[in-house]
């Protein structure tokens, strides 16, 4: 290992190695049912753990499915396999339900990858273990120039990965993202036990692996670019139509959003409520270029909404349960204000000491919680049983309890 919980290294590191050709050569792509089979014969007879990456057309395609998935084992070698061609992976999911999976931000691919049948029991994502060891840069190209001492080639990460047929420069760089996973976890591994670390690690992942899928969002129209600027009920309620209608449209269509209307065209029109097709013309992002058709689709929405009854409008903010944001706290409860402070005081030292972000050490919403609410009793155990009911794990509960039940009874005294 070149570098270990980002401190600086004694001297100067040699430069990193350009790792331009997989070992053995770009494989081909598996589109079949027949090269499928074959798949995942292989890499049932392979062993160790298994390498997994995903990559999706965000930005260009509506949703956040795969349009290529790659794998490596040792004893089957790298294999690149289209879902488009071959959208049920569950048999190749089935073959390693029982193998440790390796992905880097496994939040990001598992919910493409659950869509096509690859669901992991057990997986270690190199991602979340470079932050619980304290490297400053945990992007994959950083972890592995920082680590393994080779430098990959990330020139296309924001690629249409739709594209068919997929380029070989791009397949090179799919290939490549998975050529050094499993050096790179062992690697990893070494040095999470060496900080003593490695058991919060497991931890960590084991959540990750038997988190079920994340519910839809409720209101996902409020989270448009820019909301911040409509305070009117009827306003919000433009965003809702044409946000609710250009989804529909982007979904038929199957391409991003963003490409249908942007954001910033939606509260523009909220803003300005247009009288008629003519004035919306006149709107940033409602220009010539958009056909007398399109801008027809849009005023209809806008209309629905000018025409919805008051009772019908949306509400400002959205409902939400817990605590209120951190700045109205001085008002509104002075002393959970001294406690929030003190405990996020202690929280940073503490992650500043172990070399992890804080978020990792615990999570802001829980401290938030813990501390607008405190238990009755300022107790370690009844800190660790609040903590434990807000989710989180046994080694946070552990590290973080202590400290927190010190802040809680400081604040109370002062």
């Amino acid at each position: 290992m070149r570098t270990t919980g980002g401190a600086p290294p004694d001297d100067v590191e040699p430069a990193p190695i350009p790792l331009l050709e997989p070992r053995e050569g770009i494989p081909p792509v598996i589109a079949t049912d027949e090269a499928l089979a074959e798949v995942i014969a292989a890499f049932a007879a392979g062993t160790g753990p298994v390498a997994v990456d995903a990559e999706r057309a965000s930005g260009y395609r509506y949703g956040q499915r795969a349009y290529l998935v790659q794998l490596r084992r040792a004893g089957a070698g790298t294999a690149l396999i289209d879902p488009v061609g071959c959208p049920d992976l569950s048999g190749l999911g089935e073959v390693l339900a029982d193998t440790e999976w390796i992905l880097h931000a496994a939040t990001q691919d598992l919910p493409c990858l659950r869509e096509i049948g690859m669901i992991p029991t057990r997986l270690f994502d190199t991602e979340l273990a470079g932050r619980l060891a304290g490297f400053p840069r945990v992007g994959l190209g950083a972890m592995v120039e920082n680590v393994l001492g080779y430098a990959l080639e990330k020139g296309h990460s924001a690629v249409d990965w739709s594209t068919r047929p997929l380029p070989e420069p791009w397949l090179r760089y799919a290939a490549l993202d998975v050529e050094l996973l499993v050096d790179l976890r062992d690697a990893l591994e070494k040095e999470l036990d060496r900080q003593g670390k490695l058991e919060w690690a497991h931890e960590e992942f084991d959540a990750i692996a038997s988190a079920p899928p994340a519910p839809p969002r409720k209101d996902p129209w409020r989270r448009t670019s820019g909301m911040h600027k409509v305070r009117r009920r009827r306003q919000m309620a433009v965003v809702r139509e044409l946000w609710t209608t250009r989804d529909k449209v982007a979904q038929r269509r199957d391409v991003s959003p963003g490409k249908v209307l942007s954001d910033n065209a939606i509260v523009e029109a909220a803003l300005a409520l247009p009288a008629n097709v003519h004035a919306l013309t006149a709107l940033p992002g409602f220009g010539h270029r958009m056909g007398r058709r399109q801008l027809e689709q849009w005023q209809t929405a806008i209309d629905r909404a000018k025409e919805l009854p008051d009772g019908e409008l949306p509400q400002p903010g959205q409902p939400f349960s817990g605590p209120p944001p951190p700045r109205s706290w001085a008002d509104k409860d002075p002393e959970a204000a001294a406690r929030l402070s003190a405990a996020r005081a202690a929280v940073s030292a503490l992650a500043e000491r172990l070399s992890m972000p804080q978020e990792n050490l615990i999570t802001p919403d829980t401290v938030r919680r813990v501390c607008w609410e405190p238990p009755h009793e300022r107790t370690v155990e009844s800190v660790e049983e609040a903590l434990t009911a807000h989710g989180a794990r046994a080694w946070q509960v552990e590290q973080v309890a202590p400290l927190l039940t010190r802040a809680l009874s400081a604040a109370a005294s002062t």
